[in-house]
């Protein structure tokens, strides 16, 4: 078993080098085959080579990161910049960094907001009006967040953080019922729809840093003493899986529209899996902050 163990760590666990250079050749390999339209050995060996790639980038990213920061830290113009007061605190005060990303994950939410409305008119496309409005309701909660950072810094009123913690989680909860419903529709009546020309490769990019980076923050800050930086980044994971709920339709309907049981099939069981991890979240949100409330309220009154 640990000779198993021992192999397995070699196979898919690379350095951080390795991880990029066996990774970015797969994937554009990958995409080269499809956009060709190619059935031969070669394709095949692409997607195996692609279905490699993706376990070691999951695996490796962490790693990848890190070893870009230390490259960027050790940089004469990062020190420079470390020596000043506001780039110390920028570089070094991960609070204030993250306090700074809420703010443009919501820029970015906005402008995801937009590019699915313009696509949903322009294209006649139920799933983009959709995703629009569920890009909304998430934009709305990061602007809940994104006011209270400014009225107030985090991790000094733990109570009213947790509330809109909870407050999240409620809305998760019920934007989630209405997720469920377009997926159901989209499978029943076996929908699909696909992003003009190579626009379907730029969102792939996307939504694979996104949801990589957003795993890695909901880990990493679950453990700090900010509710409403938690729900942050929630909120940022949730966007992320609908983001690659969005791009596996897409590929769908493009690369597998002479399949149409399986495109079903696939939607379901994707979409069923997201579904049930942001009713897990949610769920979680709301019974973690209830029981801290009780917890503050029985110590005050004490």
């Amino acid at each position: 078993m640990q000779r198993l163990k021992t192999v397995l760590k070699k196979l898919f666990f690379l350095p951080p080098l390795l991880t990029v250079l066996i990774a970015v050749p797969s994937f554009i390999f990958v995409f080269v085959m499809l956009s060709i339209g190619e059935h031969s050995v070669l394709a095949y060996l692409a997607y195996l080579l692609s279905a490699y790639a993706m376990i070691i980038t999951v695996t490796g990213i962490p790693g990848v990161i890190e070893a870009v920061r230390r490259g960027i830290a050790g940089l004469p113009v990062v020190k420079k910049v470390l020596d000043t007061s506001w780039g110390s605190r920028l570089l070094g005060d991960a609070i204030f960094r993250s306090e700074l990303t809420l703010h443009g994950g919501l820029i970015v939410n906005l402008l995801y907001v937009g590019m699915n409305l313009f696509s949903g008119i322009r294209y006649r496309s139920t799933w983009f009006i959709a995703l629009a409005i569920y890009y909304t309701l998430l934009s709305a909660m990061r602007a809940v967040l994104v006011r209270y950072v400014h009225r107030k810094p985090t991790e000094q009123d733990v109570a009213s953080e947790l509330l809109r913690y909870r407050a999240c989680g409620v809305i998760l909860l019920l934007m989630n019922q209405a997720l469920v419903g377009i997926i159901v529709y989209m499978v029943t009546q076996n929908k699909g729809f696909s992003y003009p020309g190579l626009m379907i490769y730029a969102m792939a990019i996307y939504a694979f840093y996104v949801t990589i980076a957003a795993v890695i923050n909901v880990v990493k800050y679950r453990k700090r003493g900010s509710p409403v930086l938690s729900a942050a980044k929630v909120i940022s994971l949730t966007a992320a899986l609908v983001s690659m709920l969005s791009l596996e339709t897409a590929m769908l309907a493009q690369f597998g529209s002479d399949q149409p049981e399986f495109r079903r099939v696939m939607l379901a069981a994707s979409g069923g899996g997201v579904c049930a991890i942001v009713l897990t979240m949610a769920i979680y949100m709301i019974a973690r902050s209830t029981k801290l409330l009780k917890g503050i309220k029985q110590n005050i009154s004490q």
